[in-house]
């Protein structure tokens, strides 16, 4: 066999089992393999580490994860009824719009742009049908225009079931 860095040069098998004996046998060699491999110095540094006993007096492991007590996640099943009030109460303030629909229609552009004052508007709702009443755009009612002190107002007539709410949705 021959080196190809050295054709002239002749290498027998003998001086590959020379040199394997040689590297067998001097520990230096095999220092500098295991600090190659970090593998097996992170293997042997776990090891190390798992032998040594903890100090009693040491600080907690926080890298363990506690379990959650009902002390810091109060139980859900167990809410009372003091706090489901206090619940309610703290959304009794938030605003809602209501808006009373009279009706729709379509226009296209060109009808738009011929609107003038005094002009009339065809909508789609019948008179004396009943008006929908919106809360945040969301159809909750039907009731009937009322006037009181030269002032409108809605009576409110029908209060609207969920499933009669997407009934209304697809017209």
């Amino acid at each position: 066999m021959t080196d190809p860095n050295k054709p002239d040069q002749n290498v027998s098998d003998d001086d590959w089992a020379d040199a394997m004996s040689e590297q067998a046998e001097n520990p230096a060699t095999n220092d500098v393999a295991d600090e190659e491999d970090p593998w097996a110095a992170a293997m042997a540094e776990q090891e190390a580490a798992e032998e040594q006993p903890a100090p009693s007096d040491a600080a907690p492991d926080t890298s363990t994860a506690k379990a959650a007590s009902d002390d810091i996640f109060r139980p859900l099943s167990a809410i009372g009824e003091s706090a489901q009030a206090r619940d309610l109460e703290m959304i009794m303030d938030i605003p809602v719009k209501l808006t009373v629909e009279l009706g729709r229609t379509k226009l296209t552009i060109k009808q738009l742009l011929e609107l003038a004052q005094g002009s009339v508007i065809e909508l789609d709702g019948l008179a004396g049908e009943p008006m929908d009443i919106l809360i945040n755009g969301y159809l909750i009612a039907q009731g009937e225009v009322v006037v009181i002190e030269d002032k409108y107002g809605i009576r409110i007539t029908e209060i609207i079931t969920p499933s009669e709410r997407i009934h209304k949705l697809n017209r």
